[in-house]
């Protein structure tokens, strides 16, 4: 037969129950005052380490950290990520970054920072999450970074067949879309190829051969311990073709182009830093190089009128460093494109092999080179054309650019109205050419004159002078 309890004997029952309660709580206050006191703040943070690390159950997963950098230099997988990610985006996802040039054909989706992206690889299931952290430095912006996270008994598979897979895939999206690396992703749409330039044959056949030499030359660069890169130097006159020629080794290569303007960068660190960031099967363009040699002069203008250099200023030295030191051997299959209108502008240090290993004067249109515009814009060819000779000898006498060629030949469809304003153009070009030279001879033919005339009168005053000074000689005698 159950016992019964009176209600009496419940109350004391729960009073003494909180009486209980009461007393371990404000013991458990006293000793955590007097662990506070006495106990110090490293020995505390150890001690609930301890106690957590042995109550807590252990996590099946295994997560990786992806930071966006390695160093000072891109890393690989993270870029690999960003790219093959945004081809893994599921519809749950909640938020996303969106972007377009004008030039891009079509959007760019990224994640939002703290959105997951659920990926499967044969059994295993993979959870990538992008994480982005406020730096610790004053204006430092924003750390990247990816976190993937799988069960820990699939480690081997992820290392060494998930995340290749990985690389390997967001290569074949770069090829798709030609992205570039953190200058940002443009689509290279030039038409231009060697099949389309105009240039000397002898000249371009060169130009292709050094190429396809150097692509397969990986082994012989290392075998002579030097880093597999190239240097070009492309001069001549404003219209000759340069960028064209960059272009057309680009699409011939399949390589992306990077463009750095030297007078936009600020310190050597940061040329560093950009170099750095260019990925490799890449061209390097620097245009314009007597121009952007400006910057370097701040060094020499110091140094002449012994003033300290500047620190964290842009040097010769410095890009010297990074075009032919240890720097630029971070990377493969490179190729750094100079332009200049000016050659003896250019400082000596930058002239030589090593930096600049090819130099190709690009010169005024040639005969061959018009042929090739006519058929590009006119499409038509040398034979029974009566214009061709008469303007094979007007470009034999005249400096003219392949621009300035094209220019006259886009004028009108009709080639034959073309190629006579061509005709007419040239003669213009000879005429004001010729007229220059005369007026260049006849200047020192005045100016000969002049000091002819000039140098008669100081002779007429100094034999005035003489006899002045005879006579009074004379007058003196006399008195």
């Amino acid at each position: 037969m159950a016992a019964m309890f009176s209600s009496s004997e419940i109350s004391k029952t729960a009073s003494s129950l909180f009486s209980a309660y009461a007393s371990f709580a404000g013991s458990m206050m006293l000793v955590r005052s007097m662990a506070n006191e006495l106990i110090p703040h490293q020995l505390r943070s150890y001690l609930y380490s301890a106690f957590r690390y042995f109550f807590t159950p252990l996590s099946p997963d295994l997560t990786l950290a992806i930071d966006e950098r390695c160093g000072m230099s891109k890393n690989q997988v993270y870029e690999a990520a960003e790219v093959y990610l945004s081809t893994r985006i599921s519809p749950k996802t909640e938020r996303l970054k969106l972007s377009k040039t004008r030039k891009q054909k079509h959007f760019t989706i990224g994640l939002e920072k703290g959105e997951l992206v659920v990926d499967g690889f044969e059994d295993v299931r993979l959870t990538w999450r992008f994480v982005c952290t406020e730096g610790q430095k004053p204006h430092g912006g924003e750390k990247k970074h990816f976190e993937l996270s799988f069960n820990k008994k699939h480690k081997d598979k992820v290392l060494d067949f998930y995340l290749p897979y990985v690389l390997l895939k967001a290569e074949e999206i770069k090829k798709q879309d030609k992205k570039g690396g953190s200058w940002g992703s443009i689509i290279l749409e030039h038409p231009a190829t060697f099949d389309t330039l105009a240039m000397d044959p002898a000249l371009k056949k060169m130009i292709i051969d050094d190429l396809e030499m150097f692509l397969r030359r990986k082994a012989y660069y290392k075998k002579v311990g030097k880093a597999w890169k190239r240097g070009y130097l492309l001069y001549g006159p404003p219209g000759t073709g340069k960028s064209s020629l960059v272009a057309a080794m680009a699409n011939y290569l399949k390589f992306d182009i990077y463009d750095l303007g030297l007078t936009s960068v600020r310190s050597d660190a940061e040329l560093r830093r950009t170099l750095l960031s260019t990925t490799n099967r890449s061209i390097l363009l620097i245009e314009d190089i007597d121009c952007s040699s400006e910057v370097l002069e701040r060094q020499m203008r110091n140094k002449n009128k012994k003033l300290p250099d500047k620190t964290g200023q842009l040097t010769l030295s410095g890009i010297l460093n990074c075009i032919d030191g240890l720097w630029s051997s971070c990377g493969d299959e490179r190729i750094i494109v100079f332009t200049t209108n000016y050659k003896d502008r250019i400082d000596p240090a930058l002239l030589r092999p090593g930096r600049m290993d090819l130099h190709i004067n690009m010169s005024y249109c040639t005969t061959d080179g018009f042929r090739l515009l006519a058929s590009n814009y006119l499409g038509i060819s040398s034979k029974h054309n009566p214009f061709f000779a008469e303007i094979d000898s007007l470009l034999n006498s005249t400096e003219a650019t392949p621009a300035e060629v094209a220019e006259e030949l886009m004028k009108t469809d009709d080639p034959n109205i073309a190629l006579q304003g061509l005709v007419n153009f040239l003669k213009r070009k000879r005429d004001e050419a010729d007229d220059e030279t005369e007026n260049k001879a006849t200047g020192c033919g005045e100016v000969d004159s002049s000091v002819r005339r000039l140098n008669a009168i100081v002779s007429r005053v100094k034999r005035l002078k003489t006899n002045v000074d005879q006579k009074k000689i004379m007058m003196r005698k006399r008195k």
